[in-house]
């Protein structure tokens, strides 16, 4: 039923969503969350403030995670309900393309039937992230192809001691390490989406995948800034979006560190966050 009357509506772009699991003082530690939900006769009442919700204060309906009894359960609370206010994130120097909010819940009273029934635990929100992780893999792909398509075309027109900039040899090589990297990055998602499409895609590939392909585009960004010179840091050339935005993709789903962290607990069998 909760399928049934929200995602028709949110696949055809009648409604927005939001995700609402890091809070204040827990981003890579989600288990550690203090948003409580309780049952009071036939509601839930949750209670707590979360952050760096993308599309907040626009959503009709937020997929809030809290703690019932201890566990880790995720509740359906839609714009407008008493206790539920939202507030965006101003000043931000990246990813200035979204909104970003904070969402208070006080008081905040929900239908019994808003409980995400199957939700049981923090694996739930984090099998979500997994999916996340593996699309934000492939569109740091995409930025790093349009930095390093930006820093080819500049440095073909790009005039310097009577000859184009390309032609020398530290910019070639900048060049092909860009190249490189991406061709790398490339097949690494490849791999992943045969993996995923024959049900054998599992979570450390993805952290893996995550955290290489974003570092790449990355080291690819601020290499093609150095090609631009000056020129690099202004909006008539799409270098520095890409720069500043790929800031945040490194630590949002999962920073750099995290997964790192991930990857060598599975090559090694022990978690160094426990």
């Amino acid at each position: 039923e909760q399928r049934a009357c929200w995602l028709p509506r949110l696949a055809a772009g009648e409604a927005v969503g939001c995700f609402g699991l890091t809070e204040p003082d827990f981003g890579s530690d989600p288990g550690s969350m203090v948003t409580r939900a309780m049952r009071v006769g036939s509601e839930f009442m949750l209670n707590g403030t979360k952050l760096w919700i993308t599309n907040g204060s626009i959503a009709d309906v937020a997929v809030v995670w809290a703690k019932l009894d201890g566990v880790i359960r995720g509740f359906l609370v839609e714009r407008g309900t008493p206790g539920f206010t939202t507030r965006d994130i101003r000043g931000k120097h990246s990813m200035q393309a979204s909104v970003t909010s904070e969402l208070s819940l006080q008081d905040c009273r929900i239908p019994a039937d808003n409980l995400l029934p199957r939700t049981d635990g923090l694996r739930s929100p984090l099998s979500c992230l997994n999916q996340a992780r593996y699309g934000i893999a492939w569109g740091a792909v995409g930025a790093a192809m349009a930095c390093y398509q930006a820093a080819l075309t500049y440095s073909r027109s790009r005039i310097q001691f009577g000859k184009p900039i390309a032609s020398f040899q530290l910019v070639q090589q900048k060049l092909v390490h860009m190249l490189t990297e991406i061709t790398k990055a490339q097949f690494l998602c490849l791999q992943l989406g045969r993996l995923k499409d024959a049900g054998r895609l599992q979570h450390t590939q993805v952290s893996l995948a995550k955290r290489n392909n974003v570092a790449a585009a990355l080291e690819i960004a601020r290499l093609a800034r150095d090609i631009h010179g000056a020129n690099g840091i202004v909006d008539e050339y799409p270098v520095i979006r890409h720069l500043l935005n790929l800031e945040s993709v490194s630590t949002y789903e999962g920073t750099h560190d995290i997964h790192t962290l991930i990857v060598g607990r599975d090559i090694t069998g022990i978690s160094a966050l426990q």
